[in-house]
């Protein structure tokens, strides 16, 4: 079997040449130009609009898609949705809580790949909040605001902990439109796991405050995924844009 690679930012261009399978197979990735981008809790699609602008200059097709963040059942279907329009071999790209709809969601036959930005990857019907006792809490949970049925970070634990690393003005902005989410919502588990099935890739964020960076790297190592670590905290998405969009272009078959 083989190990799973890490590969610097700097030599991520030359690792298409031989990725990870889940099971440790050397493969070549699926050539493909769709890319269907799933973001995560206190988000919504627009946190990819940079990483956006860098796949569409590189000629991809570039979808996101806006979570209910009610139900992991309503969140796999939008996301299966967006899968339905596109018309060939597609990416499919989570950030944080959905790496739990990619797990769920990559299956679809279109999916030729996965990948995982500072995210969670569940394992099938795994209790994601059980796992996490076994490393140190995270610090943005600290900062949760409950209030009928729903969730949200307050100011402070958004600017210091969800977006740190991000420009304050750019956060502020994120912050404003964060989608509240149902307090059942990280309860939810999964009846698939695509990164069993499909080439995966994961993209650690080293100085994450929203999820352990040690519980992101054993994920990576779990799905035996062709991994990067960036020095950002969970937003890497906003703060390293031009990275993450070259590791979604290896997972499409492309040199970065």
């Amino acid at each position: 079997m083989l190990d799973r690679r890490t590969v610097s930012t700097g030599l991520l261009a030359g690792a298409a040449t031989s990725l990870l399978v889940g099971a440790g197979r050397a493969q070549a990735p699926v050539t493909a130009r769709n890319v269907v981008l799933v973001h995560g809790a206190w988000a919504d699609g627009s946190s990819w609009s940079e990483v956006i602008a860098h796949l569409q200059s590189a000629g991809f097709r570039a979808t996101a898609v806006q979570n209910s963040l009610v139900s992991l059942a309503d969140d796999v279907a939008a996301t299966h949705r967006a899968i339905a329009l596109q018309d060939g071999p597609t990416v499919l790209v989570a950030h944080s809580y959905a790496g739990t709809v990619v797990t769920q969601a990559g299956v679809d036959p279109k999916v030729s790949a996965v990948v995982y930005v500072a995210a969670r990857a569940p394992d099938l019907g795994e209790d994601y909040t059980e796992l996490t006792t076994k490393f140190p809490a995270a610090p943005v949970g600290a900062g949760i605001v409950k209030s009928d049925g729903f969730i949200q970070l307050s100011e402070e634990a958004f600017l210091r902990d969800f977006a740190n690393g991000v420009a304050p003005s750019k956060a502020r902005v994120l912050f404003a439109v964060q989608g509240p989410i149902s307090d059942k919502l990280f309860s939810a588990r999964t009846s698939s796991v695509a990164w069993k099935a499909k080439p995966s890739w994961y993209a650690v964020s080293r100085q994450d405050r929203a999820i352990n960076p040690d519980l992101q790297r054993f994920f990576a190592k779990r799905m035996n995924a062709t991994t990067i670590e960036l020095d950002a905290g969970h937003l890497s998405l906003v703060s390293h844009p031009k990275e993450i969009a070259d590791l979604i272009k290896n997972s499409a078959g492309r040199r970065s």
